[in-house]
């Protein structure tokens, strides 16, 4: 028995991920690296202490993440300043439909509370989720389960009564770590045959997660 889902923010309730992998691409560029968006869709979801090696290991030592990731965080809020933030098909519906069969919502991102709280007002959800866990909460971020083992504690449900939804390798990894069962609702890319391994479903939108409900 479901009793609460555990929603990945970024390409699942809202639709940032084309943005941040653009950004990342811009950024580095500005910076001398000739990032390519494979990169960039690699990084997703990952913490900055795994996300700063991994990169110095592609480009080497002189990638200064820091910087180049700051320089990321303008372009995108500048990029969505002019565009806005496009809620994901099917969040209300599905938000709805959990709510009345009275089971429990969290929301498990690698972004800090204060965007976080910030996208999730904007498209009028804030409100809606039981719960918020940030990467900033705990000590090891996305691919490390210590975000999901938090969100339940939060939400006072077992890891194995919950069910998560994600759509990048990094945030399948943290879920499926945790002891989650885990659902792709896929964005920028589709389950490869070692994510399909390790996956409890996958579905076309996130309405669809109801059939694994």
């Amino acid at each position: 028995m479901v009793k609460a889902v555990i929603f990945d923010m970024d390409g699942v309730l809202i639709d940032t991920e084309k943005h941040l992998v653009n950004a990342w691409c811009q950024a580095a560029k500005a910076f001398g690296f000739d990032m390519k968006r494979e990169h960039a869709l690699t990084i997703r979801s990952l913490a900055g202490k795994y996300a700063g090696p991994y990169l110095k290991e592609i480009f080497g030592e002189s990638f200064d993440y820091a910087n180049i990731r700051a320089k990321r965080m303008e372009l995108m809020k500048e990029e969505l300043s002019k565009c806005g933030i496009d809620k994901k098909p099917e969040v209300d519906f599905i938000l709805e439909e959990l709510r009345i069969r009275g089971i429990k919502t969290a929301v498990a991102t690698a972004s800090d509370e204060n965007r976080a709280k910030l996208y999730l007002t904007e498209i009028g959800i804030y409100d809606k989720i039981d719960y918020v866990v940030c990467a900033n909460m705990v000590e090891n971020g996305k691919p490390m389960p210590d975000i999901y083992q938090y969100a339940c504690r939060m939400i006072e449900e077992r890891e194995e009564d919950c069910l998560a939804i994600e759509d990048s390798p990094n945030g399948i990894l943290a879920a499926t770590r945790a002891g989650i069962r885990t659902i792709m609702v896929p964005d920028l890319t589709k389950p490869d045959t070692k994510l399909q391994a390790v996956l409890y479903g996958v579905a076309d939108s996130l309405g669809g997660i109801l059939t694994y409900i």
